[in-house]
C-alpha cells in the first residue's frame, strides 16, 4: 500500500453504488463480487437478473428481462424512491410517480447486454428531436437507457438532453433524473476485472505514463476539442506527444506508458497499439472518437473499446451505434472534470449532452485518476514502479519549467539521470542537448543510459527515436547496438522491420561494420522479394 492507502475503504460513495450481473453467467457473477468485495460494496447490493446472452437485444427483451425487472428490484429496496402504478407506457414499462433515488452509481457488469436494436414498430416521432431524419431512430446503448431509471415514461426515440452535462454543481432536482451508469466489461472476463484492479492500483501510486492527443480528425470542431486536451495535459505536465497528421499514430510512433491517449478517427485500433504484446500502464484513461468505437465489447479486434481494454486500458468511452459527433463524449469535458478530482462516473456524465441515445463510460465510476495529488507522488518517488517512476521526474521537470524554473527542471532531469539512469529520462535530457545545438552533449546523455536485453513493444517506438538521435549526434555503434535489440524482437512485424533494417544498416556501415551493414541489408531486400510476391 503505497500513496493512496486506505481509499477505498474511506470511500463513502461505495454504500450507494448498485452492482448489476446477468445471474445466468457465473463470470458475470464473480466480477460482481469482485468489485464490490474490492471497492466495499456492501454484498447485498448485488442484483443479479436471469438476461439474454448476447450482447444486442430486442426492445421487448431490454423491457422484460432487464428494465422492469430492475426497475422493480430498486423501487422494492428503496434505491428509487417510487410509486408504482397498474398502468404501463407504450412499450411496455411500468409506470411509477417517482421522487428520486439513492444510487451513486449503477456498475453494469460483463454478460448484461450492451445495445438495443431498432425497432420499427415501435418508433414515433419525437419532435423536434426527430425533425432531423439522422435522429429517426430508437436503437440505444443499453447503459444510456439505464440512465433514466428514476424518470417516468421517457420517451425511447431520439435522444434527451442530459440535464448533467457541463454543469459544475447540478441541482438536487437535476441529480435526481439521473442514474449514473458505467461499465465493466471487455473481450475477457479478466480484462472486465482488471478495470477495478488497475483503477485501485492507480489510486496508490497516482497516474505514471507519457500523455498523447492524435489531431488531424474528419471535422474541425473535433480538433478543436483535442487541442484542448492536449493543452489540459501540457497544464499537468505530462511528457505529451501531439500527432497532427490527417492519419492516426503511425506504428513506428513513439507511445512507451501512454496514461493518456485521446485521438481520431479510425475504424478500428491501429498503429502502436496493435502491435504484439502492447499493454498500457495501471490507470490509463483513452478515448477514440469513432462512431461504433464500442460497437462490441467482447472483442480483443474489433472497434476501439474492446481493444483498448484488452490492452490494460482502466477508463474509456464509448458509442455502440451511430452517435454523431456532437452528441457523444467530450474529451475536453471529460478531461477536465477528472483532473480537478472528480470519479470516473461523475467525469462521464459531466462530458456527455445526451441520454437514451448510444454511450457507454466503460470502467470503475469509483476511480479518481487524481486521487494522489503530484506533490505526494513526487515526495514518494523512491517507492514508484521503477520503470514508470521516471516519468515523474519527466512530469517534475515540466511543471518547474512552466512555473520558470529552467534550470531547475534541467537540474532534476540530470539528477535522476545520475541516480537511477533511464530512457525516457535520457532521450528528455538528449533532446534538450539538441535543441539548445550541442550535439556532444546529447551524445554524452544517451550513451550514459544502460542498454537493455530487450524492449517492451510500447518502448519500440522509444528506443528507434534514441537510435536516429545518437546516429546524428555521432553515435552510430552505440544507435547500432539499439537497432539490434530491437531487430532481435521476434514479434516485431514486417512493417517496422523492413524500414528499421535499412537505418540499422546505415548506423552500422557508419560505426564500420561492413559486414553487419550487409547482413541487414540482405535480410531487407529478401523481405522486399516476398512482399513482392
Amino acid at each position: 500500500m503505497l500513496l493512496g492507502a486506505g481509499l477505498r475503504a474511506a470511500d463513502p460513495l461505495a454504500a450507494r453504488v448498485v452492482v448489476l450481473a446477468n445471474r445466468a453467467d457465473p463470470d458475470s457473477v464473480q466480477l460482481a463480487a469482485h468489485y464490490a468485495a474490492v471497492r466495499g460494496v456492501p454484498p447485498e447490493n448485488i442484483i443479479a437478473l436471469g438476461l439474454p446472452a448476447q450482447e444486442t437485444i430486442t426492445w421487448a427483451e431490454f423491457v422484460t428481462t432487464l428494465w422492469q425487472p430492475l426497475q422493480d428490484e430498486l423501487v422494492r429496496r428503496k434505491w428509487i424512491d417510487a410509486i408504482p402504478m397498474a398502468l404501463t407506457d407504450e412499450v411496455g414499462r411500468r409506470k411509477m410517480a417517482v421522487s428520486g433515488h439513492r444510487i451513486a452509481y449503477l456498475v453494469v457488469c460483463r454478460g448484461v447486454p450492451l445495445r438495443i436494436s431498432h425497432d420499427p414498430a415501435r418508433y414515433r416521432p419525437h419532435p423536434p428531436v426527430t425533425d432531423n431524419p439522422f435522429f429517426q431512430t430508437n436503437q440505444a446503448a443499453v447503459d444510456s437507457e439505464l440512465s433514466l431509471l428514476a424518470v417516468n415514461d421517457s420517451p425511447i426515440n431520439a435522444f434527451l438532453a442530459n440535464p448533467l452535462f457541463h454543469r459544475d454543481h447540478p441541482a438536487p432536482w437535476e441529480l435526481a433524473q439521473v442514474v449514473k451508469v458505467a461499465r465493466l466489461d471487455g473481450p475477457t472476463a479478466g480484462a472486465a476485472q482488471a478495470l477495478v484492479d488497475q483503477a485501485v492500483a492507480a489510486e496508490r501510486t497516482g497516474l505514471l505514463g507519457r500523455a498523447y492527443v492524435d489531431l488531424g480528425g474528419i471535422r474541425p470542431v473535433g480538433d478543436q476539442w483535442l487541442r484542448t486536451v492536449a493543452a489540459q495535459l501540457a497544464s499537468l505536465g505530462f511528457d505529451l506527444g501531439v500527432d497532427s497528421a490527417p492519419t492516426t499514430f503511425d506504428a513506428e510512433a513513439r507511445l512507451d506508458a501512454p496514461v493518456f491517449y485521446f485521438g481520431w478517427y479510425a475504424s478500428r485500433l491501429n498503429g502502436p497499439f496493435a502491435l504484439p504484446g502492447f499493454r498500457f500502464p495501471p490507470g490509463a484513461v483513452a478515448m477514440h472518437i469513432h462512431s461504433f468505437s464500442a460497437e462490441t465489447l467482447r472483442s480483443a479486434e474489433i472497434g476501439w473499446c474492446g481493444p483498448l481494454v484488452a490492452r490494460g486500458v482502466t477508463a474509456t468511452v464509448g458509442n455502440v451505434y451511430e452517435p454523431y459527433l456532437q452528441l457523444l463524449h467530450r474529451p475536453d469535458l471529460l478531461l477536465r472534470a477528472l483532473a480537478r478530482g472528480d470519479t470516473f462516473g461523475d467525469a462521464a456524465y459531466y462530458a456527455l449532452p445526451v441520454l437514451s441515445w448510444q454511450a457507454v463510460a466503460i470502467g470503475d465510476p469509483l476511480y479518481r485518476p487524481f486521487a494522489v495529488p503530484f506533490e505526494r507522488q513526487w515526495d514518494a518517488r523512491g517507492s514508484l514502479p521503477p520503470r514508470l517512476a521516471p516519468y515523474a521526474v519527466l512530469r517534475r521537470a515540466h511543471l518547474l519549467e512552466a512555473d520558470g524554473h529552467a534550470a531547475e527542471a534541467s537540474a532534476t532531469l540530470a539528477a535522476a539521470l545520475a541516480e537511477r539512469p533511464s530512457l525516457p529520462v535520457g532521450l528528455a535530457l538528449a533532446r534538450a542537448g539538441e535543441r539548445a545545438g550541442d550535439l556532444p552533449a546529447a551524445r554524452r546523455t544517451l550513451m550514459a543510459v544502460p542498454l537493455p536485453a530487450a524492449f517492451p513493444s510500447d518502448e519500440w517506438g522509444m528506443a528507434r527515436e534514441a537510435a536516429q538521435l545518437l546516429l546524428a549526434a555521432g553515435a552510430p555503434a552505440r544507435a547500432e547496438q539499439y537497432y539490434a535489440r530491437l531487430l532481435a524482437e521476434l514479434a516485431l512485424p514486417r512493417t517496422l522491420r523492413t524500414p528499421w533494417l535499412r537505418e540499422a544498416s546505415e548506423a552500422a556501415q557508419a560505426a564500420g561494420h561492413a559486414e553487419q551493414a550487409q547482413a541487414w541489408t540482405r535480410e531487407r531486400e529478401e523481405l522486399l522479394v516476398e512482399r513482392r510476391k
